[in-house]
């Protein structure tokens, strides 16, 4: 599976691509950061973060696309420009016919280092490890996207949000149609056990 992450902001748009291998080992790919400058008009910032988002998704071809959910926080205009990132995020991999997933920041943190709570250097440094770098990856935007990556490889089966792929030239690739089997079967599963207890 090859997952493309994104840690949503205006300023800096963390992108990061891995591929998940047996025995829950992930691979590098690619990782980068979009930066448009505050000078710029509002649109033009968002056309650029588009623009790269596109470009991305064409040149790594991602069976999901990973982003970080926003919340809100205290400072009202960074969490707007974020949600807007977020949401280019998801129109991209829909046009693209590619499943989206959203991920809270601490499922992330709790996914790769263990503790909701971690620091960001501590996520920084659990992502080099997981992947086998040398260094950790900087800036912490960056080691974000890869997280939020990592964690939708190991944990995302249940938090894909299925899209449907008819009137797309290509169509849902072999890995998309085995992650919606699988999750398809694990919700029928989960039925079942349901109506089993209330019996």
């Amino acid at each position: 599976m090859r997952i493309l992450g994104v840690d949503p902001g205006l300023t800096r748009c963390g992108l990061g691509v891995v591929e998940t291998l047996p025995a829950r080992k992930v691979r590098l790919v690619a990782v980068d950061v979009v930066r448009t400058d505050a000078d710029l008009a509002p649109e033009q910032r968002l056309l650029r973060v588009a623009d790269a988002l596109d470009a991305w998704i064409a040149e790594h071809r991602p069976d999901a696309v990973a982003v970080e959910r926003v919340f809100a926080q205290h400072n009202v205009r960074t969490v707007t420009g974020t949600s807007q990132v977020a949401g280019l995020a998801m129109v991209a991999a829909t046009r693209a016919g590619i499943p989206v997933a959203l991920h809270t920041p601490s499922e992330v943190k709790a996914a790769v280092t263990g503790s909701g709570r971690a620091e960001k250097a501590q996520v920084q440094e659990m992502v080099r490890r997981i992947l086998g770098l040398a260094e950790r990856t900087s800036p912490a935007d960056a080691a974000d996207a890869l997280a939020i990556a990592i964690t939708h490889g190991w944990r995302g089966a249940a938090t894909v949000v299925p899209l449907a792929t008819a009137g797309t030239a290509a169509g849902p690739t072999a890995a998309q149609r085995a992650w919606a089997e699988a999750a398809a079967g694990s919700t029928a599963r989960a039925q079942a056990a349901r109506r089993r207890l209330a019996r």
